[in-house]
C-alpha cells in the first residue's frame, strides 16, 4: 500500500488514556461504557505495512561502499544506506520467496517501542519526511497522559500472518501486552489500528479463539479491549497491491519500480492486501478445528449467487485488464478456459488478447494462473495465496470481515479523494521484472469513474471515492457492522458553532447496502460525518466516522482525528456524561494551538475561548493568542 512511511498504522490509541479527571468515578455498564476511573486504561499501537523500523541483525560487508551492515545498523529505512548501498540494502530487506526466510548473509528484525514507529529515518531532514506517529505522541504529551499508558507492538510487517506467529510467535506475545497492560493499569485497553494493522488484529482475534477456551473468548475480549479504532482498514483489500505485484510501487523510495517488484513480491505480506470479493468466503475454519475429521488446507472458497449476478464483485470496475501474447496452444492459459471469454478471430490472427480480472478473480488465483506462462511472479504467488492464506488454519484474510463480538468499535477513514482502482497492463517488451506496464488507470472520484486521460468510464461507482490508496467500497465494509437504525450527523471538521450542523436520527439501514445521507455541503468546507448505533446490539456501541479529503497516509497525522478521539474517549469514560457519544453541536479549540489571530477582525478568534496573551518568543500574533481557561475546564462542554 502506498505511503511506505505512512501507510501504516495504527493507532491513536494514547489519546484516550487521558489523566484522571475531576470527579472521575463509576459509569453506567450499558452501551459499551467502561465503569471505573479512566487512567486505568491503556493503549495499545498497531502498525500497518511498513511503518515498523527493521534493524539489521548481521554482519555484512558491502563491496565498493564505506557503509556496512551491523548489528542493530537501522535497515528500513535507512536512506543513506540505501543510495549508497542498495544490493546489501536488498539483501537485508528481501526474504525467500517460498519459505520468507532471511537472505543467508543478512538478517533483519523488527525494532521495539515507541520508537520503532514515530520516525522510520530519524534525521534533521530525514526524520519529518518519515514521520508517522511522532505527532500523535506530542499531543498525549500535551494532554498529560503517563508514558506506561501508551504500548506499541511493532511487527515484521515482511511476513504473511502465519509466518509472523511462527517466527516470532507475534500473537503470542500481543495477548500477553493486553494481559500485562491489564495487570499493570488495572483496565482494558483501547486499540488503534491503521491500515494493515488491521488485517493483523482481525488475524489476532481469530487466532485468540483457538489459542483460550472457547467459554472465556468473549470474557477475555470484555476484560482486555475497551474500544477499538480502525483507522483506514483495508476490509476489502486495495488494487494498489496489485500494481506494486505486477510493475511495483516504489513508495517515493530512490529504486527502480523493477527492483521494488523484486523486493514487494519476496513478501509474504503482499498478498494481504489483495482486492477480494464481498459475495465470497471460506468455510467456518474455528468449527472444522474443532471437528473430529477436520484437517488442515482445502479449505472450501465458495461465493453465494450474488457474486455471479452482479458486475465486478461488488467492485466499481474490473481491477485487472491485461493484454496477453497470442498462442495456438490451450494449455498457455490454464483455468483460462471457462473463466474468460476469449476472442478467438484475435488468437488466430496473431494479435494480443485482452483479458479482464474481477477481484475475485484475484483473490482465488485464476488470474496468476492465466498469466503464469508470461510472468515468473506467478508460480510463487499461487504458491504463497495457497499456503498462507487459501490454507491458514486460524483464517483465510481474503474474506469479508463480520463484526467483531467487541463492546465499542470506531471505523474511521478518509473519503472524495482521487483513488486507483482499477488497471490496464500490457507487455512492455522488456526483460522480467520489468515485463509489464502499466497502459491505462481506472480512478474513482465522487461518485463517478475516470481513465487517466480523463475520460467517463462505465461501472458501478459508490457514492463516494476512497482515500488515494483504499478505494470507498473497500473502507466503508464495516457501514455492515452498524445495525438497522442508525443516527447520522454532519459537522465541519474544524473549529465551529454549530450553525452547519445537520442530524438525521433513525435512518433505516439495509444489511449490506450504503448509507448516503441526504444532506447538504458547502463547497468550501471539509465536512465529517458521523454514522452511530448503540442500539442494535445490547451492550455494544459501532460508529462510522467520514473524513472529506482525508488520505491515506495522513489521516494518522490529522489534528482533526486526534480531536475527536480524544473526545469521544474523554466523554466515555465520564461519569456525568448524558448521551453514548459526544454531542457533535460545537467544536472550539482544546489547546493553545488551537487558537489563532483573525486579521478581519483584529483579534484573536473564539474570544470566548482565547485571548491575546503574549509570553517572550513569540514571533506573531498567532502564536500569543492562548485559552482562557484550562483544557479541563473546556472539556465539560462535551459532556
Amino acid at each position: 500500500m502506498r505511503g511506505c512511511h505512512v501507510t501504516f498504522l495504527a493507532a491513536s490509541l494514547f489519546l484516550l488514556l487521558a489523566p484522571p479527571v475531576h470527579g472521575g468515578g463509576q459509569g453506567g455498564s450499558d452501551g459499551g461504557e467502561f465503569s471505573g476511573d479512566q487512567s486505568k486504561l491503556s493503549g495499545i499501537i498497531i502498525p500497518g505495512f511498513a511503518s515498523t523500523q527493521l534493524r539489521a541483525w548481521s554482519i555484512l560487508d558491502c563491496p565498493y561502499s564505506p557503509l556496512d551492515f551491523n548489528p542493530l545498523d537501522l535497515v528500513w529505512l535507512d536512506s543513506t544506506k540505501l543510495l549508497s548501498a542498495v544490493n546489501c540494502w536488498l539483501k537485508c530487506m528481501m526474504l525467500d520467496p517460498y519459505n520468507q526466510t532471511d537472505d543467508p548473509q543478512c538478517k533483519s528484525r523488527p525494532d521495539s517501542g515507541l520508537s520503532a514507529i514515530t520516525e522510520l529515518d530519524p534525521g534533521y531532514i530525514t526524520g519529518p519526511l518519515s514521520s508517522v506517529w511522532k505527532d500523535w505522541v506530542k499531543w498525549c504529551i500535551e494532554f498529560g497522559i503517563e508514558a506506561n499508558a501508551i504500548i506499541a507492538v511493532p511487527y515484521d510487517w515482511r511476513l504473511s500472518p502465519s509466518k509472523l506467529e511462527e517466527r516470532d510467535l507475534y500473537f503470542h506475545k500481543l495477548k500477553l501486552t493486553f494481559e500485562t497492560a491489564h495487570k499493570l493499569r488495572g483496565g482494558p485497553s483501547i486499540v488503534f489500528a491503521h491500515s494493515m494493522g488491521n488485517n493483523v488484529f482481525r488475524y489476532f482475534l481469530e487466532w485468540l479463539k483457538l489459542e483460550i477456551a472457547p467459554k472465556t473468548y468473549i470474557k477475555w475480549l470484555d476484560e482486555h479491549i475497551h474500544a477499538y479504532f480502525a483507522v483506514g482498514a483495508p476490509l476489502l483489500g486495495s488494487p494498489e497491491t496489485v500494481k506494486g505485484t505486477l510493475s511495483g510501487n516504489t513508495f517515493g523510495l530512490p529504486v527502480s519500480e523493477g527492483t521494488a517488484r523484486l523486493m514487494f513480491n519476496s513478501f509474504g505480506s503482499s498478498i494481504w492486501m489483495m482486492p477480494f470479493s464481498k459475495h465470497c468466503r471460506t468455510e467456518n475454519v474455528y468449527s472444522k478445528h474443532f471437528s473430529p475429521t477436520s484437517k488442515r488446507g482445502n479449505l472450501a472458497y465458495l461465493c453465494d449467487e450474488h457474486e455471479f449476478q452482479e458486475n465486478y464483485s461488488g467492485w466499481p470496475t474490473n481491477i485487472i485488464n491485461i493484454e496477453i501474447p497470442s498462442v495456438r496452444e490451450d494449455e498457455a492459459y490454464p483455468s483460462f478456459i471457462g473463466a474468460t471469454k476469449m476472442n478467438v478471430s484475435d488468437m488466430d490472427c496473431g494479435f494480443p488478447t485482452q483479458l479482464s480480472f474481477s477481484a475475485r478473480e484475484v483473490a482465488d488465483g485464476t488470474f496468476f494462473r492465466t498469466i503464469a506462462n508470461y510472468d515468473p511472479d506467478s508460480k510463487r504467488l499461487l504458491y504463497q495465496l495457497a499456503e498462507s492464506y487459501h490454507d491458514d488454519p486460524v483464517l483465510n484474510p481474503l474474506t469479508p470481515w463480520d463484526r467483531p463480538p467487541l463492546k465499542n468499535i470506531f471505523c474511521i477513514y478518509g473519503t472524495d479523494s482521487k483513488t486507483e482502482v482499477g488497471y490496464y497492463f500490457a507487455p512492455s517488451g522488456k526483460p522480467y521484472p520489468d515485463n509489464w506496464i502499466i497502459t491505462d488507470v481506472i480512478y474513482e472520484m465522487e461518485g463517478s469513474l475516470y481513465s487517466r486521460s480523463g475520460n467517463l468510464v462505465e461501472g458501478n461507482p459508490g457514492a463516494a471515492s476512497g482515500d488515494e490508496t483504499v478505494p470507498y467500497n473497500s473502507l466503508s465494509w464495516c457501514k455492515n457492522w452498524l445495525g438497522s437504525t442508525v443516527n447520522i450527523t454532519r459537522a465541519p471538521q474544524s473549529e465551529h458553532d454549530g450553525s452547519d450542523v445537520q442530524v438525521h436520527l433513525n435512518v433505516e439501514h439495509e444489511p449490506e447496502m450504503d448509507i448516503i445521507p441526504n444532506m447538504t455541503r458547502s463547497p468550501r468546507v471539509k465536512y465529517m460525518t458521523y454514522y452511530e448505533d448503540s442500539e442494535s446490539l445490547p451492550g455494544k456501541r459501532t460508529a462510522v466516522w467520514e473524513l472529506d479529503k482525508a488520505n491515506h497516509r495522513n489521516i494518522v497525522r490529522s489534528s482533526v482525528l486526534m480531536r475527536e478521539l480524544w473526545l469521544e474517549m474523554w466523554h466515555d469514560i465520564h461519569p456525568d456524561k448524558k448521551s453514548k457519544f459526544v454531542t457533535k453541536a460545537t467544536r472550539g479549540p482544546l489547546r493553545d494551538e488551537d487558537c489563532y489571530w483573525d486579521y478581519g477582525k483584529a483579534r484573536c478568534a473564539w474570544p470566548e475561548h482565547c485571548e491575546y496573551r503574549y509570553l517572550f518568543g513569540d514571533v506573531h500574533l498567532g502564536q500569543s493568542c492562548r485559552l482562557k481557561n484550562s483544557s479541563a475546564d473546556l472539556l465539560l462542554h462535551y459532556v
